[in-house]
């Protein structure tokens, strides 16, 4: 009997990383030229409802204009846990921002999507400026933005 436990244990342990694996995700956001300082972004996730899931980036070292970023900032909360080691600086005009994110594979597939706010100081806000589906099929082919981002492509 505490054989059969030992294999039980065993082979639990060495299937539980394939529950929860992850790969890396290359996220590009070109911006579009414009007048004006440099752009915040939100980079998240949206379930199938289209609810908030999870935040991969935010460009902008100032909270206070958070609140811009409309969508993401409902769905965050604004919690500083929700940003904390996925923010980097504001992105200028006819600039590239790209970064490189975990993301499990339950996400790809399964009918998520990549959503991008966006704000410039003095501007308009653009709540999803971009949404694109979040599937294998979808990586590198570039999307248009409707406000500040020229293009956003996503790589696996």
């Amino acid at each position: 009997m505490k054989k059969l436990a030992a294999l039980l244990c065993l082979a639990g342990v060495m299937t539980l990383p394939n529950l929860a694996q992850a790969r890396p995700v290359t996220l590009t956001t070109q911006l579009k030229n414009y007048g004006g300082d440099g752009a915040y972004l939100a980079i998240y996730v949206t379930d199938t409802s289209g609810l908030y899931k999870k935040t991969l980036w935010v460009s902008g070292k100032k909270s206070k204009y958070y609140k811009h970023l409309r969508d993401w900032a409902r769905g965050s909360g604004l919690k500083a846990a929700e940003f904390d080691g996925v923010s980097g600086a504001s992105v200028g005009s006819g600039k590239t921002l790209k970064v490189t994110v975990e993301l499990a594979d339950v996400l790809i597939d399964s009918g998520h999507e990549i959503r991008i706010d966006s704000a410039v100081e003095d501007g308009r806000d653009n709540a999803a400026d971009v949404r694109v589906p979040l599937t294998t099929q979808g990586a590198g082919k570039p999307a248009a933005g409707r406000g500040y981002v020229q293009s956003f492509t996503y790589g696996m």
